[in-house]
């Protein structure tokens, strides 16, 4: 395998899913927002290392397939903290629903990826207005600065909500030929 940045970059995200586990757990009062700038570090090298493959022609199989786990892992870990921490169904609801659809569209990704039709199930620019706003509504949610900071991290966590249903049903309705098919 050869090493470059963007290989180093989602490498060092992975390995900082524990540092951001148990930094938002030490009892100090700093806690909250180190593990939401932990948590935007990794946003920012996800966003970093994506476009420096793109940029340099960085692509590497190991890349290809450690990066999206990367990312779902961290935003995973992410969702499970903040459900746990609001303790509300306010929460629970959209966090969970974007989890599941995470691991549908990643499955629905890698079967079409098995039956060669991988390109019609590409990252939209829909999918990637949700990430951001996913990632903005996690950050603000994991810092709970204060009731200004939370009120907007609530608005972008049911926008990227909406976004998830959305970008879900985009995804299984260009699949949709392919999966009905006898």
């Amino acid at each position: 395998m050869k090493w470059n940045i963007p290989n180093v970059l989602t490498t060092f995200r992975m390995a900082l899913i524990p540092v951001f586990l148990v930094v938002f757990y030490l009892p100090f009062e700093g806690s909250h927002f180190w593990s939401a700038f932990i948590f935007w570090l990794a946003a920012i090298t996800d966003a970093l290392d994506g476009y420096i493959a793109r940029r340099f022609n960085q692509f590497t199989k190991f890349g290809a397939f450690l990066d999206p786990v990367a990312d779902k892992a961290m935003v995973v870990v992410a969702f499970v903290i903040v459900v746990e921490d609001y303790n509300s169904a306010w929460v629970s609801i959209p966090a969970l629903t974007m989890i599941c659809r995470e691991i549908i569209v990643s499955a629905l990704r890698e079967w079409m990826a098995r039956i060669g039709k991988e390109t019609q199930v590409k990252v939209s620019n829909l999918g990637k207005l949700k990430t951001v706003a996913q990632m903005l509504a996690l950050i603000g949610l994991l810092w709970q600065a204060n009731t200004f900071i939370e009120s907007l991290s609530f608005g972008l966590l049911y926008l990227a909500f909406v976004l998830t249903i959305w970008s879900m049903y985009e995804y299984i309705k260009a699949a949709w030929a392919d999966l009905s098919e006898n």
